[in-house]
């Protein structure tokens, strides 16, 4: 008799439980009838269940690359509202950022500019809650930047331990929040100073034959990397120039058009992305080392393309570049997805040949020689290919 119960009760708990299965498979599926920009970020949020783990992070750091992926998820979010996408970039700040408004992990003293990208994070947070931590964090990334050591010529160096070195990755680091930070808070009063770091790499880090830019330059010439007459690494890296080109369209969010430097910020994004088409390969991808194409072990490099796509998508919409640029954009887009992603089995997609870190100098030391590039590791779903993968789509609508 008690079999006889036990039997339709297990049947029952079997079915239940299948059931429970099968919808919790289907909550983990991602649709391919969304857009790409949601399918990217979906697949991050199954990839990394809490937004501090992207990266792979163990502990939650106050970081760059976090910086720059939620910032992709706070834009999706206002095109395609979605409470998950903000508490994604929220749950972050507020795992690091302290009542007292202090930053968990985060090291002034470094003076790391790395560091000062991912305080973008704070401001809306700031404007919509207006709770005092949020502030008191922004201001410690402003003092960061009123601190950070300087290149003879005013240029803010990249971190403490590289001394009178600029780096492209530098501008896109620093500058966006320190536009947004004097426009909000001072009334614009230092968007000079933005506008210099951008003309010094201008004039120090741009190769006159081809148009593009070195990765580094030492003012004092005294690194081994360094070239002896101009300070400037040897190679041109597709993401530095990324980099470059995304602050570029950036910070010009923040300049009124009737700005002195307005039109010398827009005219160095057009000089760019007339140099940058020209090295577009035909699959629309641009290679790791900009100028080298197919040899040596040169590759189609994901960041930098998505990079270079978002900043010309973003430079037409804003009326800064021509619409053939929107072209350029969509091409790239186009041979991205067709050429770098793969999609798995529950709708989850992966960005491929992505260059997970480039530096130069350090310990142990990078030479910035076209060996160096190219035998860095690849990391898939890396987040400089993923976040400005999303921003892309989203200028381009896909």
């Amino acid at each position: 008799m008690k079999n006889n119960i036990l039997k339709p009760l297990i049947a029952v708990l079997l079915i239940a439980f299948v059931s429970l299965q099968m919808n919790a498979q289907k909550d983990q599926t991602i649709s391919k009838k969304l857009k790409w920009s949601e399918r990217m970020a979906l697949s991050i949020m199954m990839q990394h269940k809490e937004s501090y783990m992207i990266d792979d992070a163990i502990t939650p750091k106050w970081d760059y690359v976090h910086g720059l992926v939620l910032t992709s998820f706070d834009e999706l979010n206002k095109k395609h509202p979605n409470q998950k996408y903000s508490a994604y970039s929220k749950t972050y700040v507020d795992k690091l950022v302290q009542q007292d408004g202090t930053i968990d992990t985060y090291k002034l003293d470094t003076y790391n500019i790395d560091m000062v990208v991912a305080g973008r994070l704070l401001f809306d947070l700031y404007a919509t809650t207006k709770e005092a931590k949020y502030l008191k964090a922004l201001q410690t990334l402003r003092k960061q930047i009123e601190e950070q050591p300087r290149t003879a010529s005013g240029g803010f160096w990249h971190k403490k331990i590289y001394p009178n070195q600029m780096w492209l990755d530098g501008l896109y680091m620093g500058e966006p929040f320190y536009a947004q930070f004097t426009v909000t808070f001072e009334d614009g009063k230092n968007l000079f100073d933005v506008a210099k770091q951008f003309e010094l790499i201008q004039k120090n880090a741009r190769d006159s034959k081809t148009g593009l830019f070195y990765h580094g330059w030492d003012e004092s010439k005294q690194m081994p990397w360094a070239n002896k007459t101009t300070g400037t690494s040897p190679n041109f890296w597709s993401r530095s120039l990324g980099w470059y080109a995304m602050a570029l369209v950036d910070v010009l969010d923040y300049f009124p058009k009737d700005h002195p430097k307005q039109k010398e910020l827009v005219s160095y994004l057009n000089q760019l992305a007339n140099t940058l088409v020209k090295f577009q390969d035909k699959s629309g991808l641009w290679y790791q080392v900009t100028d080298k194409g197919a040899v040596g072990g040169n590759y189609l490099e994901a960041s930098g393309t998505a990079m270079f796509t978002y900043a010309f998508a973003k430079g037409v919409n804003k009326g800064y570049l021509h619409k053939k640029f929107k072209t350029a954009a969509k091409k790239a887009f186009s041979g991205m997805t067709k050429h770098l992603i793969k999609v798995g089995q529950n709708g989850e997609v992966t960005i491929t040949q992505a260059c997970a870190v480039a530096g130069l100098g350090g310990n142990p030391y990078r030479d910035g020689s076209f060996e160096y590039y190219v035998n860095e590791r690849k990391k898939d779903n890396d987040p400089k290919a993923t976040g400005p993968f999303i921003l892309a789509a989203l200028e381009l609508n896909k």
